[in-house]
């Protein structure tokens, strides 16, 4: 087992009494770097809770091949390690294949990080692995929690929606779900996907995303507009998030098409990066000149993260036309700012929208009912006070804290079982870890 194996037969401490006594490791690729400063910042707030009542430190890998910088120009400079909201940052390569190969994505990872980990664990002596998505982090986090034996707990996000279609990663999605010592998901919708994947229901545990109402929260449109640069006369419908085909931004252009003769006032505009590796962008410009829209739609690019309150707040209308949603927090983010919002019907959208109350659901892919729901929602009076009040109800402390909780419920259950177990007949020490 090599340098692993030695890390593995150590005696390893505990984590600090003043920490809670145990020591987590996070696993997720997808997290805030220098180049990348909004990437999975909905992982980093709940990490960052979690931390101020335990020991932990964050794996987040850099996808890595032969000329990286000229192929994955977007990870280029991204330090081997920083700190991060007082969190410390790892950022290891992991080998990934650009484009193919990509249903081998959970073996490389594993066989990247052991190393990686095996050195880490010298220092930081983690007890349990909080890994976050199901593929690649979940499966590699279960190979890696029996390599160094520590339990694993996988958080499944949106991302699983799409891959268990596919025929090459079901069944390891299969595989990695019924090995993993807990799973929670971030909605109920995400759940029911572990159940199809053969997990059983009381098996899940959900624990959904928060919101932080202390930077989103409502501001004077005014002031709002005037921070933004949008014309004050203007209707703003908005749109957060990464920019490609999924999150059905042409969607809503097709639908401005159909509004724009009875409201020329209106203005979509969408905040957030393209997708690395997308051509998306391009797409969504050629077709918004195709239908004469050039002046009704304003691509933003990405924006500081202390931004994004300010153009919630300069917004009309939140709209979010997406095929498929683990747990969307730019919809929690838009209420929390008093910002009514229309969104497709999918995932755990309607978890967070309680339709006709907070906004309005339309099913995913119907333009006509998108356009007649945008028309009707900016024609409605919202009681905004309302959307904030509900929105406030989702907390990221209680998301880290149940989080945390089934942490260290696992490494004490790991510790049990150790403390039980008969003794060795040779008489050396048993390893519970």
């Amino acid at each position: 087992m090599g340098a692993a194996g030695g890390a593995l037969r150590r005696g390893l401490p505990r984590g600090p009494a003043g920490s809670g006594g145990v020591r987590v490791l996070v696993l997720s690729s997808v997290f805030p770097n220098p180049r990348q400063p909004v990437l999975g910042l909905f992982v980093r707030e709940r990490v960052r809770r979690m931390a101020r009542h335990c020991d932990l430190e964050v794996v987040a890998p850099v996808p890595w091949f032969p000329l990286n910088g000229w192929i994955r120009p977007h990870v280029a400079g991204v330090p081997r390690r920083e700190s991060q909201a007082g969190l410390t940052v790892h950022h290891p390569w992991a080998f990934s294949v650009p484009r193919y190969l990509k249903a081998l994505d959970g073996v490389f990872y594993a066989a990247s990080l052991a190393p990686f980990l095996a050195r880490l664990r010298r220092r930081f002596a983690f007890d349990v692995i909080d890994a976050h998505f199901a593929y690649p982090e979940g499966m590699a986090a279960v190979v890696l929690g029996r390599l160094f034996r520590v339990p694993v707990m996988i958080t499944l996000r949106g991302t699983i929606v799409r891959l268990a279609t596919y025929a090459t990663h079901r069944p390891q999605l299969r595989w990695t779900l019924a090995r993993a010592d807990a799973l929670v998901a971030v909605s109920r919708a995400l759940r029911d996907v572990a159940v199809a994947l053969g997990q059983a229901p009381d098996r899940v545990r959900v624990i959904p995303n928060g919101v932080d109402t202390t930077r989103f929260r409502p501001m004077k449109r005014a002031a709002a507009r005037a921070a933004t640069g949008l014309p004050a006369a203007r209707t703003v419908l908005l749109a957060v998030g990464a920019l490609y085909e999924g999150k059905g931004h042409h969607l809503v252009v097709d639908a401005l098409a159909r509004l724009v003769p009875r409201r020329p006032d209106l203005l979509y505009v969408v905040v957030g990066p393209e997708r690395p590796g997308e051509r998306y962008r391009a797409a969504l410009e050629a077709r918004v000149r195709r239908l004469g829209l050039a002046d009704h739609v304003y691509l933003a690019g990405p924006r500081p993260a202390e931004q994004l309150p300010a153009w919630y707040g300069a917004a009309d209308l939140f709209c979010l036309a997406t095929r498929s949603e683990g747990w969307a927090n730019c919809l929690l983010e838009a209420l929390a700012c008093g910002l009514p919002v229309v969104t497709t019907r999918v995932g755990g959208n309607p978890e967070i929208v309680r339709e006709g109350v907070d906004g309005l659901l339309v099913p995913w892919g119907d333009v006509p009912a998108l356009a007649a729901a945008i028309e009707e929602a900016l024609g409605r009076p919202w009681d905004r006070a309302a959307l904030v009040a509900h929105a406030a109800t989702h907390s990221w402390d209680e998301a880290a804290a149940a989080s945390l909780a089934a942490l260290r419920a696992l490494v004490d259950r790991r510790e049990l079982a150790g403390a039980t177990a008969p003794a060795p007949a040779d008489g050396g020490a048993s390893c519970t870890r």
